[in-house]
């Protein structure tokens, strides 16, 4: 199939394109779009037939439930069996927003959406573009993150159309997201609060409302992953520069094509550029005590590792607090859960 690329403002999303995406969607159809978090690929969340296209568009493991994306309060009733005040204040606090809660579903929520589960997730997205499409819609979008299962998530129209042109119906193309990671997944299923996704409501925020929450994130699947191997260093910024060179000498003398994505700190005392034909790309990601920058780019410079053709991607850690928790976890999860201390 040909897939339709369709530009469309951030801010004032024409409405006429977004009633053209919102018929392809009634008609059971994919259409990848933006939200504040990455973009997303979107379908008709009560059609069973509709989401088993998101699997095999994304080639995602039936087990792995979806998110359904309303773009009103009153929908979240229609969608879950209860609402409690947990749900309640923190929809008042955080939506629209990074933030996806689970709840117990009703009937009518399709098994392939919930993995069969007894409980439905569900998240109402910030960006102007995904609210026009949900609403013009006139149902709940499924929708996880619009990119090939595994790969980084897209945080562009381009990065959608390289890993899904000929799968997907149409992308609605406006720019690069803001967050740049995906949303906090939160079950509020249970008698206790937990997390099983960080993202961009980050863990004290979630605390500060509700008193305890647990987390439990794990390496289930392995997300978030560039083609290329990617290292992750921890340790002080001496040891860690240090240690990249040392790493940079024995992966040119393999013969390895490297890449390095580092922060300014780790710049400063690496030097500006390393002068090895082997590094074949190299980014700067900004001070590590911005790590909302970092976040916002980290995966646009792991696709452009891989447009490069890095073999092998030396990046560092970061404090796990704030958004720092949700960065590793994506990292953690590209390099497969290892890390090299130093």
């Amino acid at each position: 199939m040909e897939t339709k690329i369709w530009s469309v403002s951030a801010s004032q999303p024409e409405p006429e394109i977004i009633k053209q995406a919102a018929t392809l969607i009634r008609q059971g159809g994919l259409v990848a779009f933006p939200t504040e978090t990455v973009y997303g690929l979107g379908a008709d969340g009560l059609n069973p037939q509709a989401v088993e296209k998101i699997f095999k568009a994304k080639e995602r493991p039936t087990d792995n439930p979806l998110i359904l994306h309303v773009a009103d309060f009153a929908t979240v009733g229609r969608l879950a069996r209860q609402v409690d005040e947990r749900a309640t204040k923190l929809i008042s606090a955080f939506w629209p927003g990074p933030l996806t809660l689970v709840l117990p579903k009703q009937k009518s929520i399709p098994n392939e959406v919930t993995a069969g589960l007894d409980t439905v997730a569900i998240r109402m997205p910030r960006h102007p573009v995904a609210l026009a499409l949900i609403k013009a819609s006139g149902t709940p979008l499924a929708a996880p993150s619009a990119n090939r299962s595994g790969y980084p998530s897209p945080t562009t129209g381009q990065h959608v159309y390289t890993d899904l042109a000929g799968r997907i119906e149409a992308i609605l193309e406006s720019g690069p997201t803001g967050v740049g990671l995906e949303s906090t997944v939160l079950d509020l299923s249970g008698t206790v609060p937990v997390v099983w996704r960080p993202g961009g409501v980050s863990l004290e925020e979630l605390t500060a409302i509700l008193g305890t929450v647990e987390m439990k994130t794990d390496l289930k699947y392995t997300h978030y992953a560039p083609r290329a191997e990617v290292v992750l260093l921890q340790g002080s910024t001496v040891k860690v520069a240090a240690k990249i060179k040392a790493l940079v000498d024995d992966y040119s003398g393999q013969g390895k094509k490297i890449g390095l994505l580092l922060t300014a700190e780790t710049w400063i005392e690496l030097g500006e550029m390393v002068e090895k034909s082997a590094v074949l790309y190299q980014q700067n990601l900004g001070s590590s005590s911005h790590l909302e920058n970092i976040a916002r780019i980290i995966y646009r410079e792991l696709r452009n590792c891989d447009l490069a053709g890095v073999e092998i991607i030396l990046t560092e850690t970061y404090q796990r607090k704030g958004l720092g928790v949700a960065l590793m976890n994506r990292l953690l999860k590209s390099a497969n859960g290892q890390v090299i201390n130093v």
